[in-house]
């Protein structure tokens, strides 16, 4: 950076703690806070009509989280660095703050002793974690060796097939003490559950600790859908707040989070073939920013006829991996 001053947008919902951070960062004159905002879009709007320098940005935001929110301005407004001011102390949560291509992340309790170091540090170029995540090892977006996350499809023949696989991708990501998303239909949840005690997960116990959500699609759905389509703003506030709520449950580090989702299926068994391919896009663009590992599921007979076949190659063009099952 120039000598010039550096010109900072803060973002966060709790007006106290917003001021008292403009505060710390008006002691130092080379710092010019030119504006706040309380909320993701918000945050969104001022970044790409001011351009600052820097946004000091939280993960618990109303309308649009601060991941989400990141991720947008990356986008409107590249050239503005992103410092994490968070509450969230999960290195899960760091990681994929760090994903979103922001420079640093400090929490909010160590603010008073490492704000203005982190601060300068971004604004160096160099990035910054607080000293309480000493011995991790993140990522940044950009770095070539950190392992992208699973997406993958299973087209399966039978309810028995999919609860099969299901079984297995979810018993592995509970037995390594991770968290699971379940969204999917009544049957397929009911009858998931003997299974994974019959493989020796401690289901209940995941319950309980909160490691183990169980979804239903259209509910899940109605938490995004707009007109028949998802809305990309509802959709990463709803999925965002969700994982968060997942990976603050595990306990210990690293923590990750798998999803098993079924929403692009029941969209396209209403015959919503457009909202069906937006909603597989979207997951894609959440399962890179947070790391989840997911899977989807499909019955090989919603495939027929020219349509069917077009959907097909969509779809498996959009996942990493591609199942069947007969």
């Amino acid at each position: 950076m120039s000598d010039a001053c550096v010109r900072i947008l803060v973002v966060d919902d709790f007006e106290p703690f917003r001021f008292v951070v403009s505060s710390m960062l008006r002691e130092h004159p080379e710092f010019q806070v030119i504006a706040e905002a309380a909320d993701g879009l918000a945050a969104v709007q001022k970044a790409e009509e001011l351009h600052p320098d820097l946004i000091l940005l939280d993960i618990g935001l109303p309308h649009l989280n601060g991941i989400g929110a990141a991720r947008r301005i990356r986008k409107l407004s590249p050239e503005s660095k992103i410092l994490f001011v968070s509450q969230e102390s999960s290195a899960y949560v760091v990681q994929g703050a760090l994903a979103t291509g922001a420079c640093g992340y400090v929490v909010k309790e160590d603010a008073v002793n490492e704000l203005v170091a982190a601060v300068n540090a971004v604004l160096r170029g160099e990035q910054f974690v607080g000293g309480r995540f000493a011995g991790h090892n993140f990522a940044r977006a950009s770095d070539e060796k950190a392992v992208g996350p699973r997406h993958e499809v299973q087209f399966y023949s039978n309810d028995a097939c999919f609860l099969d696989r299901l079984t297995q991708f979810i018993g592995e990501a509970l037995t390594a003490g991770n968290a699971v998303i379940v969204i999917a239909t009544e049957s397929h949840r009911d009858g998931l559950l003997p299974r994974l005690k019959a493989q020796g997960v401690d289901i209940a116990g995941a319950i309980e600790e909160g490691r183990y959500i169980s979804l239903d699609p259209a509910e899940t759905l109605s938490t995004f859908m707009v007109n028949g389509l998802p809305h990309p703003v509802r959709f990463s506030k709803a999925t965002g707040d969700l994982i968060l709520r997942a990976a603050n449950a595990v306990k210990g580090a690293p923590a990750r989070v798998a999803a098993c989702g079924e929403c692009a299926s029941f969209l396209w068994a209403q015959g919503n073939a457009e909202a069906a391919i937006q909603v597989v896009h979207l997951w894609n663009e959440i399962a890179t920013t947070y790391g989840v590992d997911i899977l989807c599921g499909y019955p090989q007979n919603s495939f027929h006829g020219e349509q069917g076949s077009q959907l097909f190659q969509e779809i498996c063009s959009e996942h990493s991996a591609v199942h069947s099952s007969s």
